[in-house]
């Protein structure tokens, strides 16, 4: 049983640099008692003095501070679940998000969208690109595949696409809401700096979502309802929910659950007439 005098920092140090590999970082590889890397040899990596590394591993060494956590990590060549861990030992806190532009998903994420049959899903970014969707997001919402890539942005479509914003019901409700947390989610990830020529592109594209936008509101996406106007089924009424991708804190996951068995009905009808017309 573990004790709060247990040094489980200092043992996490010691255990995963026993399984480096010193040849892989171009160190000599003879003459070692041990395997794995030598102290000093992190230390040095992680541009850290011997002598307090060695301090940490023995439990003395003081609370490291987060920028010399990110070096230790990248000195150990720490994966993305591992930094974590070392975070959670050190400060008893995940490590923060970071801003990471992502360009797709993976192949098993694709297949979670596309088993909705009936429900439509999206994967988006920080910046509210849209990366990935299935069947019945195409039918619903948008055929984003027919998009350019710098075309599949909510806030584009909701902005700047009079289709998009002549179908969504309470249009300036949704609106609001989408800026809210829109700024929210580069807020959390530290992209505010990063996303500003985004940010200009939309203020040039869309007086009201600069008057949106000056509001300084922020709201989490969490869930809620959307009702849209289909020209081929009428109303189709959705309840929305947001989730974090595991290990791609950049990317949220949408997905909108028909609200009614009518609406279940009617977007199945535009998603099977989406197939004919397809495979015409």
């Amino acid at each position: 049983m573990s004790t709060p005098q247990e040094n489980l920092l200092g043992s996490y140090l010691k255990d995963r640099r026993a399984k480096l590999d010193p040849a892989a970082f171009g160190m000599p590889t003879t003459r070692r008692r041990t395997p794995g890397l030598r102290r000093e040899e992190v230390a040095l990596r992680a541009n850290v003095s011997a002598t307090w590394y060695t301090w940490l591993e023995q439990g003395r060494g003081g609370a490291p501070s987060t920028e010399v956590l990110n070096r230790l990590a990248a000195a150990l060549a720490l994966t993305a679940v591992e930094r974590e861990h070392l975070f959670l030992l050190a400060q008893n806190r995940p490590p923060e998000v970071t801003y990471q532009p992502s360009a797709a998903i993976s192949p098993q994420l694709q297949r979670v969208l596309d088993s909705l049959e009936t429900s439509p899903a999206i994967v988006k970014t920080a910046q509210w690109d849209i990366i990935g969707w299935n069947a019945a997001a195409a039918a619903v919402l948008t055929e984003y595949g027919v998009l350019p890539p710098e075309q599949r942005n909510v806030l584009k479509l909701l902005f700047a696409t009079d289709r998009v914003r002549n179908k969504t019901r309470h249009w300036e409700d949704h609106a609001r809401f989408a800026v809210a947390a829109f700024r929210a989610d580069i807020a959390r990830l530290g992209a505010t700096d990063r996303v500003r020529g985004f940010v200009d592109e939309l203020i040039a594209l869309s007086p009201a979502f600069e008057a949106i936008w000056n509001d300084y509101d922020l709201q989490s996406y969490g869930e809620g309802t959307k009702q849209f106007a289909h020209p081929l089924v009428g109303e189709v009424t959705l309840e929305y929910s947001s989730f974090a991708v595991d290990g791609r804190p950049e990317l949220g996951l949408i997905i909108y659950t028909p609200a009614a068995a009518v609406d279940k009905e009617r977007v199945a009808r535009l998603v099977e007439a989406r197939r004919l017309t397809r495979s015409a």
